[in-house]
């Protein structure tokens, strides 16, 4: 399809000049929907439905503050009208803005404390994802951004989480009965981030209710009648594309579970960066809090499988309320 028959969401609003509070507040809106900008008051988006609807929001919201506001669905009459449009959305300057961004905090990462470093990965996420929602026809800069967010996000686990497996080839995952694994030791590494805790939760609440478990210094530690999990050479670890926390699923016939599912979704966004899930940023914040105040593993596993435990919950009826409604 011809670029010139991309169609657009235009909006025009103009609100009283004594509703600055309203007017700040709608701004900003239009900033993070990262809307083109063609005069004072009128704004451009490329069109979907998702977008029509959070501005015919904001345009029903200028109405209600004594304002103005039109709502237009619009197609450029030209081919180069059409990349004028375009370079409005042009995101190069913030994918600069965020390059200079990773290189700069991983200078500092010799001198930085763990906790440290999981807030500035935290924030850099946080500004990732952010550039990356706006940026409707991404380029090179977009594919270059990626790779170098890999690269800072591994550089970041090689200190925060030593020892990380490394995904085996991709195989067939048996399953297995869960009767065969009761009253088990399970280990793993020890200082416990997303993919070890969330996969030591899912053992004790659905696999091992009796699950006992150690946590490792170092992976060649582990005793050999333990069942070990993510890191190499463990019964449990990444294949493929899968990280642990999914393997233990498919292993044991879980992974048709919605709430696990919704949880293995973030859980393999945060460890292996790909993907975006909107509650993975609140995920790793209320971790890396309940890590800084844990006194050992054991007391990280028991205060964040009650997290873990509300997600679930709320993931499995937010599930069945959808699936209901369609």
């Amino acid at each position: 399809m011809s670029s010139a028959n991309t169609q657009w969401l235009l909006l025009i609003i103009s609100l009283p000049t004594n509703s600055a509070t309203a007017r700040m507040r709608i701004w900003r809106a239009l900033k993070s929907l990262g809307c083109g900008f063609l005069r004072d008051g009128v704004y451009l988006l490329p069109y979907s439905r998702v977008q029509q609807q959070v501005l015919r929001e904001l345009s029903d919201d200028t109405v209600r503050e004594g304002g103005n506001a039109w709502l237009l669905t619009v197609q450029a009459q030209s081919e180069n009208e059409s990349e004028v449009y375009r370079a409005l959305f042009d995101r190069s300057g913030d994918y600069e803005e965020l390059f200079k961004a990773f290189a700069e905090a991983r200078k500092g990462f010799s001198k930085s404390t763990p906790q440290e470093i999981t807030k500035s990965l935290r924030r850099l996420r946080r500004d990732y994802e952010a550039v990356r929602a706006i940026d409707y026809f991404p380029d090179q800069a977009a594919m270059q951004a990626e790779v170098l967010w890999m690269d800072f996000v591994n550089a970041a686990d090689s200190i925060l989480s030593p020892n990380e497996p490394h995904a085996a080839v991709e195989r067939v995952i048996p399953h297995l009965e869960l009767t065969q694994y009761q009253g088990r030791t399970w280990a793993t590494r020890q200082h416990l981030w997303v993919d070890r805790v969330a996969s030591a939760w899912l053992i004790r609440r659905f696999i091992d209710k009796k699950a006992r478990f150690l946590w490792l210094n170092s992976p060649g530690h582990c005793p050999g009648d333990a069942l070990g999990f993510d890191f190499d050479g463990a019964t449990f670890t990444h294949f493929g594309n899968r990280v642990s926390f999914e393997v233990l699923l498919a292993s044991f016939a879980l992974d048709q579970d919605s709430g696990l599912k919704r949880i293995g979704a973030i859980v393999h966004a945060l460890d292996v960066g790909e993907g975006f899930v909107a509650e993975a940023s609140g995920f790793e914040a209320v971790l890396a809090g309940v890590r800084q105040r844990a006194k050992d593993d054991d007391e990280l596993l028991s205060e964040f499988s009650l997290v873990l435990d509300a997600l679930y919950t709320h993931f499995s009826n937010d599930s069945q309320s959808s699936e209901m409604q369609e």
